[in-house]
Parts: C-alpha cells; structure tokens; sequence
C-alpha cells in the first residue's frame, strides 16, 4: 500500500485483524482503514463496532489512536456512529485521549459541519479552553480556530479577560506547536485598553527566545499588533522595541531558507516600525555565499533602514557590491545607490560621485543602470547635478535596454536648453523610431516637443517628423493618442503648450516600493504565515478564500484617527473613510489592477471628421506666442517642409476653442470632438450606451453599456457584439472592489455562443454588498470580462444616481436637525447652466431618480426648494435648490457628512436635469 500498489482487494481480511491485541497491528489496520475506506464506504461500516470498542480500551494510547482514526474516514456513513465515542472521549480522564479528540472535533466539522453543531461538540470543546493540561487546551484553541476560520460570522473563539489569562498560564507549558496555536490565537483579540495589551505584552516577551523560529514568529506577530495600542511616551514601550531586535537578529543565522522567511517578515517589520532595527544594519550585509534571493532581500532591508548615521557604512558597501559577479544582484546594488541618494538627501552628493565612478568602469549593465538612477535622482533634486549630463551624453552609444534608452532621452529633452547638440543626440534614436520599444518611442515623442518648445526655431523639421511617425506610421493608440494631443496643442494654442508640456514636476518622493499602509497593517497580522513571504493578503492566493477574515491593527492609542469625525463614522464609514488600497492579484480572474488600468475615458469616439486630408498648416498660427517676430519667414513652409512629405500629409483640422476650454472630466474624447459635447445621461434618466470597451482592444469583443435603476434594483445594460472571426462563449465577468460595493448579483448569462457580427443585450442585476475601497474617481468601477479567447479589462464611471435608494424622504423636523447638524464646511456650492424648468417641473424629475423634496419656499420671487436623498450605503445627502424664474442658472447647495461625496452628486443632478 506505502509503495502505491492498490491492495484494497484484502479489506475484509484485514478488517477481521482489527480485534488485534498488538499495538503495532493496530496500528497498520487503523492506516490501512484510513486510506482505503473511501473506496470502499459499504465495508467500512462493519469497523465501526470495533471503533467503539477501542474508545473504551483501558489503554489510552488505543482510545487516542481510535478517535483519531475516526476523525480521518471522510465517509458519511460512518460519522454518526463516531459521536458518542468521540463524546466519550471528550470527557477521557486521560489528558493525550482530550486532545486527539479535540482536534478531530475539527475534522468531523470539515466533514459534516450541521452533525457537530447538533451534537453539541462546540460547546464542550469551548469548555476544554479551560481545561488543566495546557497541550488540551492548545488543541481546543486549534480546532476552534480552524472551525472559526471558515466560518467568519460565528464568534466561536469568544474571547474574554479570563479565557486570555488561562491562555497564556497554559503557553509555558505547552509543545512548540501548541505554543504556536495559542500565540495565533492571542493575536485574534482585542485587548479593551493599554493596560490589558502592555501585560498580555510581559507575558508573551518570554517567547521570543525560544528556539523554534515560528513561535518567535508568532510571538513578534502579537507584540506587533499589541504595540499599536501603547503610548510611545511609556518606558515599556522602548523597553519592548529593544528586546525585538536581538531575536530577530538571531533568526539570520539560520539556514538560507529560513533566513529568507525571516528577511521577509523582517521587510514588513522595518517598514512598519524602521526603530526597531536602526542599529542592526551590519547584520543585513551581504556575505559571499548568500544564495541571491537571500542577497536581494538583505539589500532591501538596508535601504530601508538607511539613514543619515549609518549612510556612509551603506555606500562603501553598495559600491563594492556593484563589482560582484552576478547581474542581477549588481544592478539592482546600483539601483539601490540612487534609492539612498533620494532617501537621505546628505547622501546625495556621495552617492553621484560613486555613480560616476560605476559609470567610468565602462560596465555596460552598469552604466545602463546608473543612467536609469540618475534621471530619478534629477527629479528629486532639480538645478542641483546636472553638471554631470555630459558624462551620460558620452555613453549614449553602449545604450540598448529600453528603460537606460527612454531615461536618456528623458535627460536630453528635460535639460535641452544645456545641451547644445540637444537635436542631434535626438534625432540619432529617430532613425531606428520604429525598432524601439513604446517605452521609448513615448518619450522620444515628448523629448522632441519639449526641445521644439524650448528651441522652436533649430527642430521644426524635427517635431513634424516625430509627430508623423507618432501619429501616421505607428499602429500603437498610446502613441497616436500622444502624438494628435501634442499637435493639437502646439497648433491651437503653443502658450498652453508651453505650460503643460514645460510644466513643474513634483518632486519624486522617497520609497517608492513601499507597501500600502492599510495592506501593510493586515500584513503584520499575517507575521510567520505565507501571506508575510509572498506579501500578499490570504485572500489573493487562497483557492476559494471562503474562510479569509481581513484582519488590521487595532487603533493607535492617542492617534486622531477616530477623534477626526465622529458623525461621519457610521454613515461614511464604509465608502469614504476607507483608502484607496492596491489590492494584490485577486482569484477568479486575476486582480483586476494587474494590468495598470488608467482612469476611464470617457466622451465621443474620435468622430471622423476631425482628421482631415489635405495639407494642413501642421503648428498652426500659432507659433507666433513661441517665437516673436523669428516666425514670419517660418510660417509659409511649415505645411509642405519636405520631411513631412509635402501635401500628402495628415493632419487634425484647426480645433474649436470649446474643444480646448472643455473640463477635465469629459475626458481625452473632447481633444477630437469638434462640437465640445459630452455624452450624459437621456430619457428616463438612463445614459445612452457608450462603448466601454472597443473591439481593438479585446480581440474583436466590443462592449457597449450604460446603468440603470429600477425600484430597488440596480442594472447594467450591456450590449457584447463579436467583432472577431471566431465564436465567443463562455462569458464571466468580475467588478474590482470600488466605493459602494457595486458588484454583480447574477452570474453573466450568455445562452448561445456569439456567432461574429452578432450581438447580444444583457441585463445584468447589480448589488451593493460586494467589498468596498476607495477609488478615484469615486465613481470608477474596473471591470474584467472573461470568454473562450482571454480575459479583457476596462474601467468605466457609473452615473451616482443609480445608488439613490427609494427610502430616501427624509422627515422635515429631521432635516432641519440634521442641516444644522452637519459643520458648514461640509456644504458644496454649485450652479446648473442652461436650464429652463420651473420648480415643480424640477421637483417630479428629480422624484424619477429618487431625489425626493421635503419643503418648498418662495423668498422675495426666487423658488426654493430643499431635497434629500440617500445613498446606497446609507450616506445622506440634503441639497437647497434656488431657481430664479427669469434666470436659467441653478445654485445647488449640498451638504452631507462625506462631502467627497457632493461633487458626484451634483454631476447627477445636472444629468437628470438636462435630459
């Protein structure tokens, strides 16, 4: 059977052995039963009379042995017949039986979960937590752990003041493993004040020198969450900070693979708590045999730990790693000289000279990286190095990654003005334009706008030529879109070209990698498990995450978190509060977040009449703000300069000033749109369908849709036409986590596959129970849809509206109450143009989308009329509406405890009413 020949054919006969006397027989039958019975669930039976017999055996070593073998048949059948023995010995006088059978209470509940809760089991395994052996009382906490896990509502751990205390007098005594349970255990409970948490402290602090690295693990774990709530002015609280390092120190001395699970933990510690380890940074140095996972990690840590103390010791060291033999481990050594230049500005001087020592050593991966830190190293400290731009230059040659490439070019064309061969150094990568990467190509595209902009005269040629093969020759839409964008402005209006293009970058800020707060606080709480190897919360790599609880620190003690506003705690808790969190890869379909989706566009596709043939004055008139008088002799040929192929050449027609005054939220659509308009929303108050996703993009999958709300129910329309030549089918689809939870009630049902060029409608039902998370703007939902071919990302803005519950007619005295109520800082102003309805015309079409009017009043001839409206999430918001009648302009006036919210509300009301 141990060497994988299938012996089930011997079941009765072995079954017969089991009245055995011998231990060691037993033994054998009991695994042979354990491997075969599922295969064989009928004869299993006939071994449970000898199940029960064995519960009873006066030895304890065979009761144990016989519970335990029953917790592992997975058969049906069988599990009834195990309850009273298992019972029986939940209740053994013998402290190994209580403990075997507490952890098979677990399994029977992995089995049969509604079979445990009727027997009782739960209860008595609670009432084992205060049992006098402390191995029971570890295995309890285990099996009710492992019970709570998939099931995250019920509160099976009920912990309290007095079961803690038996915890921890039970975690002396314990194995290693049960020490371990206990401390995860410990680590689930929120201790009611500083007090509580600093003693629970004192009594976990023994555990950090143990020798198994995983109860150190989990030791560090509970102090870091318990640390949250203790004052940083208490002498304890320095006292605990030091005694983390040295057991953290001592793990490095392990053997490779633990010590990269330590620098992993060790990663999410620094970044939480750097004081910690301040001192330590000789124990991250890189030692010869390191394998190079070990040493790429180590080389984090120091860069995180850096600091004006110890930057010299740091730079001596990274400087002798950039000689090393291995690739990878150099560049990114030389990687990390530019992060500590930008992290410890006093460095900063060091750390150039030592890269322009890296880049005379003429190492080609050197140099290419030193290039890559440098342009960064520009961005965080301006005017301040650029006298060494003409060492790069002098590298130019050795170039080929594309990221050493596209940071080149981004010198040359930010520091054009210092650079007197500026234009040649840049049309030397124009020759080979279309053999280099989009990474590239995007920033030779701006370097030369950015040149063109500084010397207008020198580069004309060479802007029509870049913006040609931008726009005409490329087939990449970033690049197109880039490229009609600039030469739409450099032909309207050069000033604003000017200021865009030319304009002043923020500066770069320190840690770029650092992982996000609220992530990093769920985290610390993972210490010593996967998810602090991998970085990622259980849910992204658990299969089926029915049973991950997202779990985070308990407030900071003193902190102003939760003084900031008390009355927007319940209300805009779930939506507003909460920040914009990078989530990591996700299950069904992948995060939708990996795939870098920009903010949606929104507006009219490029309609076809905006590019016209013909030859086209390429820049316009309006060179003359750029140039003064130099453009006169210049104008005349622009449009047939020989570079641009004379009047065989393609340009956007002059743009109407609405295109280029229209608000930002119409998004890129408007720089196409000669007539300036926007798509809203129509009829009865449901958007026209706009393409979310074009065919170009997904493979001859083309998505259409808009959003709509029925009593109660949210919708969105879909329209999926198959532009491809294959047949579609299999449809899923999946919302990313966004402000309200939208996300989708019914699977996405497509009945017949989808024959190309055929279409399809679908309705499908929308709920707002799904995860929430911050997004900007607030009303961006990411989509991802999944078929046969791949599966396609896109994002979209849904009207708020759709979130405008039918309850939301708020009582008069109450909105009196409430308006007072809410500070005047929270109210937002805003004017609806062009608007010709009377006040109860106003008032019926804004009751359609449930914006319901509590009182109207007329003051000295203007209309008032006061609204309420409330949100899915349970947001209200109130609005004062003023209509004059001679007048079509609206003043809105909103006020709500999210105010965040107002902005998106107000969008609806000036939908609702213009259509």
């Amino acid at each position: 059977m141990t060497v994988g020949k299938d012996v089930s054919a011997l079941f009765p006969d072995v079954v017969n052995c089991m009245q055995t006397d011998n231990l060691e027989l037993k033994k054998l039958v009991y695994l042979y039963l354990m491997n075969y019975a599922k295969s064989q669930p009928d004869m299993a039976i006939m071994a449970v009379n000898t199940f029960v017999k064995d519960c009873e055996d006066p030895n304890p070593l065979i009761r144990a042995l016989a519970v335990r073998t029953m917790g592992c048949i997975r058969v049906d059948k069988i599990t009834e017949y195990l309850c009273e023995p298992l019972r029986k010995c939940l209740k053994d006088e013998d402290p190994y039986v209580r403990k075997t059978a507490a952890v098979c209470v677990a399994k029977l509940h992995d089995i049969n979960a509604q079979l445990v809760e009727d027997q009782g089991f739960l209860d008595t395994l609670k009432d084992l937590i205060s049992d006098s052996n402390p191995m029971v009382v570890a295995n309890a906490v285990a099996a009710l752990s492992e019970i709570a896990e998939s099931h995250p509502s019920s509160n099976l751990l009920d912990l309290n003041p007095q079961s803690i205390n038996k915890l921890l007098t039970a975690l002396n005594e314990c194995t290693e493993w049960g020490q371990i349970f206990i401390l995860d255990c410990l680590a689930n409970y929120m201790p009611k004040d500083d007090r509580e948490a600093q003693s629970i402290c004192e009594r976990v602090t023994p555990r950090l020198s143990h020798a198994n690295s995983a109860v150190v693990l989990s030791a560090v774990k509970v102090l870091m969450k318990f640390m949250e709530m203790l004052s940083k002015d208490l002498d304890y609280y320095g006292t605990l900070l030091k005694k983390l390092a040295p057991p953290l120190v001592t793990l490095l001395s392990a053997e490779p693979e633990l010590q990269y699970v330590a620098l992993r933990n060790i990663n999410l510690i620094v970044q939480k708590r750097p004081e910690i380890l301040k001192h330590e940074m000789k124990v991250f140095f890189v030692k010869y045999n390191d394998p190079i996972y070990v040493k790429l990690e180590k080389l984090d840590i120091m860069i995180r730990l850096a600091s004006q103390a110890n930057i010299a010791q740091v730079l001596a060291e990274l400087k002798e790693y950039a000689t090393e033999v291995d690739v990878d481990f150099v560049r990114k050594a030389v990687r990390a000289i530019g992060r500590c230049a930008i992290k410890v500005e006093q460095s900063a001087e060091r750390c150039v000279s030592t890269l322009l020592d890296l880049i005379q050593t003429k190492v080609n991966y050197v140099v290419q990286e030193a290039i890559v830190v440098i342009k960064d190293i520009f961005r965080k400290y301006p005017n301040k190095y650029e006298s060494v731009i003409a060492t790069l230059c002098e590298n130019l040659d050795s170039l080929d990654e594309p990221e050493a490439r596209a940071a080149m070019i981004w010198i040359v064309g930010e520091y054009a003005e210092r650079i007197d061969n500026a234009d040649e150094l840049l049309e030397s990568f124009l020759e080979g334009f279309h053999d280099e990467s989009t990474q590239v190509q995007l920033q030779l595209l701006t370097a030369i706008v950015k040149l063109f902009l500084k010397k207008p005269t020198e580069t004309q040629e060479l802007v029509q030529q870049v913006l040609s093969l931008a726009t005409q020759d490329s087939d990449n839409p970033d690049l197109r879109d880039r490229g009609y964008i600039y030469w739409r402005l450099l032909s309207t209006d050069p000033v604003a070209a000017k200021e865009v293009v030319l304009a002043e970058k923020p500066l770069i800020s320190e840690e770029t990698d650092l992982i996000e707060p609220t992530l990093l606080d769920e985290l610390i709480c993972y210490i010593g498990t996967l998810a602090s190897v991998y970085h990622k919360p259980p849910s992204a790599f658990v299969e089926g995450s029915r049973g991950v609880v997202h779990k985070s620190l308990p407030p900071r003690t003193g902190s102003s978190e939760s003084a900031e506003s008390p009355e927007a705690a319940p209300s805009a808790g779930q939506a507003a509060e909460q920040p914009a969190v990078i989530p990591a890869q996700g299950d069904l379909l992948g995060d939708l977040l990996n795939l870098d989706l920009g903010p949606p566009v929104s507006g009219p596709p490029l309609a076809a009449s905006s590019v016209q043939m013909g030859a086209v004055d390429l820049l316009g008139g309006g060179l003359d703000s750029l140039m003064g008088d130099e453009s006169e002799g210049l104008r005349s040929d622009v449009g047939g300069s020989p570079a641009m192929g004379g009047s065989g050449f393609t340009a956007p027609g002059p743009a109407a000033p609405a295109g280029m005054g229209a608000p930002l939220g119409s998004g890129l659509g408007d720089l196409f749109d000669l007539t300036g308009g926007v798509g809203t929303l129509s009829g009865s108050y449901v958007a026209p369908k706009t393409v979310w996703l074009p065919a170009m993009k997904a493979k001859g999958l083309e998505i259409s849709g808009t959003f709509s709300r029925q009593v109660d129910s949210i919708s969105m329309d879909l329209v999926l036409t198959n532009k491809a030549l294959q047949v579609m089918s299999d449809f899923a689809i999946q919302f990313n986590r966004n402000s309200f939870g939208l996300a989708p009630a019914a699977p996405l049902q497509v009945h017949a596959p989808l024959a190309p060029n055929q279409s399809v409608e679908i309705s499908l039902p929308l709920n707002t129970v799904g995860s929430v998370m911050k997004m900007d703007p607030l009303n961006n939902l990411q989509v991802a849809v999944k078929n046969n071919i791949d599966v396609f990302y896109f994002s979209t803005l849904y009207p708020l509206h759709i979130l405008f519950v039918e309850d939301g007619k708020m009582e008069r005295q109450m909105f009196l109450a409430t308006w007072k109520d809410i500070p005047n800082e929270n109210e937002a102003q805003f004017q609806i143009k062009d608007c010709s309805l009377n006040a109860d015309a106003v008032s019926s079409k804004l009751q359609g989308s449930n914006i319901f009017t509590i009182a109207k009043r007329n003051v000295e001839g203007q209309d008032m009329l006061y609204q309420s409206l409330k949100l899915t999430n349970g947001i209200w918001v109130l609005a004062e509406l003023r209509i004059q009648p001679s007048n079509p302009s609206f003043t809105l006036s909103l006020k709500c405890r999210a105010p965040e919210v107002s902005q998106y509300v107000y969008q609806a009301y000036d939908a609702i009413l213009k259509n």
